[in-house]
C-alpha cells in the first residue's frame, strides 16, 4: 500500500503569514519531503550537523577543529538551499494565481530570503557563496557560539503588492495568503502527478460570499476534498448536498 499525501489547511496556518520564520521554514521543508522523500535525510543530517557545530562553537573550538564540520555544513546547506529555492520557483505561480482569485486588488508573490548572497538552484555555486560567507562571519560565530548563516536562519518571504505580508497585511489578506499557500501546495503536487487529499478546516469562516465562491472554484479540481465548518451557514450551498454532522461519539449523514 502506498503512502497517502494530504494537504491540510487550518486556521493555525495564519502563522505562516504572521508567525516566525521557523513556521515558514517548516512549511517549505514538509512540502519538500512530500515531493521528494529522500530530502528528509538531507534535512535531518543538516540539523544534526548544525547542532554539533554549535556545540563546538560554544566551546570556542579552534578553526582546525571546525574544519570537518564546516565541510559537511556547507555541503548540506548548499543542497537544502537549492531545493528550497527550486520549490519556491515552482510554487510561486500557483500562489499568485490562487490569491488573485481570492483578492483581485493586490498581487501576491513569494521568494526566498537568504542571509547569503549569490545562492540559487545550482548547488556548486551555493557551496562557493556559502564558503565565502562563512569565512566572513567565522570569528563572529566563535565569539557568539552559534552558526550565523545557513538555511536554518533563512525565511520564506511573502509579498502583497509593494509590501511584505507580515506586518502590513490585514486579517482578511493574511487569511487569503495562508489559503493560497496551502492550495498552491495542492496545485503543485497535483501538477506533478500526485493525488493528495485536500482537507480544509473551517476555511470559509473568514471569507465573504464572493470569496467563498472563488475558493470553491479553486478547489473543485481536487478528487477528494474534506471540508469542515463549525457553523453550517459558512458553507456554500453547493456543498450542502453531501454533508455529515459530527457530535461527540456520533457521525450522522445529512439529507441530500
Amino acid at each position: 500500500m502506498g503512502a497517502c499525501q494530504i494537504v491540510y489547511f487550518s486556521p493555525e496556518d495564519l502563522d505562516l503569514v504572521r508567525g516566525e520564520p521557523g513556521d515558514r521554514r517548516n512549511f517549505l521543508d514538509r512540502l519538500l519531503i512530500t515531493r521528494s522523500p529522500r530530502l528528509a535525510g538531507v534535512i535531518a543530517d543538516y540539523e544534526r550537523v548544525v547542532k554539533q557545530r554549535n556545540a563546538l562553537l560554544k566551546t570556542r573550538a579552534s578553526q582546525n577543529a571546525l574544519v570537518p564540520w564546516n565541510e559537511q555544513f556547507i555541503s548540506l546547506a548548499a543542497q537544502l538551499t537549492a531545493e528550497r529555492i527550486a520549490l519556491i520557483d515552482a510554487l510561486n505561480p500557483w500562489v499568485e494565481k490562487n490569491y488573485a482569485y481570492l483578492n483581485e486588488v493586490k498581487r501576491a508573490s513569494i521568494s526566498y530570503k537568504c542571509n547569503t548572497e549569490g545562492v540559487g538552484v545550482d548547488v556548486e555555486k551555493n557551496i562557493t557563496a556559502l564558503n565565502a560567507k562563512l569565512e566572513e562571519v567565522m570569528y563572529q560565530e566563535i565569539e557568539r557560539g552559534v552558526s550565523l548563516i545557513g538555511p536554518h536562519r533563512d525565511d520564506l518571504h511573502l509579498q502583497l503588492g509593494d509590501f511584505p505580508a507580515k506586518g502590513y497585511a490585514s486579517h482578511g489578506e493574511s487569511w487569503s495568503m495562508a489559503i493560497s499557500l496551502r492550495i498552491g501546495s495542492f496545485n503543485l503536487l497535483k501538477s506533478e502527478s500526485f493525488e493528495p487529499i485536500l482537507i480544509l478546516d473551517d476555511v470559509f469562516a473568514e471569507l465573504d460570499t464572493s470569496r467563498r465562491q472563488a475558493l470553491l472554484s479553486v478547489t473543485s479540481i481536487a478528487e477528494q476534498t474534506i471540508i469542515t465548518a463549525a457553523v453550517e451557514s459558512d458553507l456554500p450551498s453547493e456543498l450542502l448536498t453531501q454533508r455529515f454532522y459530527v457530535t461527540p461519539g456520533h457521525v450522522r449523514k445529512g439529507a441530500s
